[in-house]
């Protein structure tokens, strides 16, 4: 059975996709674990638009309802706006972990569509220079470390809240430099911790 939604705390999170511009080797996924917490997040179809506003029912019942999951949200970008314009016209907030990689997947700034509806994005930056982020999220695209950096320049001219991670704990990962880049590009950090998922 799809897990499409699954609580913790007072959030509900939304598992819309099983793909990823990424293959991070910290991920539990690419070390061959689909469970989080008490949910199996395998997928065995991509759930439609409508499979994805039943799954979330009352979207004002939640603090906030974040696109998650073990997958990059922002590949299905018809499903996310759509679920998500009907998270805001139910009262709910929307908030979506990515990678940052929206624009170079989709050969435009897909920003300004996010923007109608998302109130906050948390963008995996886990690397101070391209070394670093090579190494340790093995991008399956060119020029990833740089597009993501350039999504995140960009993303608080769109999106009220915007908030970049690192993972503390990775070697190599400096965790002042990378505060130092999300404040350079005008948003919040936060640290997280190596093994420490949702």
């Amino acid at each position: 059975m799809n897990q499409i939604s699954y609580q913790i705390e007072d959030r509900l999170y939304l598992n819309i996709t099983d793909r990823c511009t990424l293959g991070c080797s910290f991920c539990p996924k690419n070390c061959g674990s689909m469970d989080l917490h008490e949910y199996d997040l395998s997928l065995d179809h991509r759930p439609s638009s409508q499979e994805v506003i039943v799954a979330i029912g009352d979207p004002a019942a939640y603090t906030e309802i974040v696109f998650c999951g073990y997958g990059e949200p922002t590949l299905r970008l018809k499903v996310l706006l759509e679920a998500s314009r009907y998270i805001k016209e139910h009262g709910g907030k929307v908030r979506i972990n990515t990678d940052g990689l929206a624009n170079l997947v989709h050969k435009h700034n897909v920003l300004p569509e996010l923007g109608r509806y998302v109130d906050s994005l948390s963008i995996s930056l886990n690397g101070q220079n391209q070394e670093v982020y090579d190494r340790h999220c093995l991008p399956a695209m060119d020029d990833s470390y740089q597009a993501m950096l350039e999504f995140l320049r960009l993303a608080p001219n769109y999106i009220p809240h915007v908030t970049a991670t690192a993972i503390e704990g990775l070697e190599g990962v400096d965790i002042a430099a990378c505060e130092k880049i999300a404040a350079d590009c005008g948003v919040g950090f936060r640290k997280r911790i190596l093994g420490v998922v949702g």
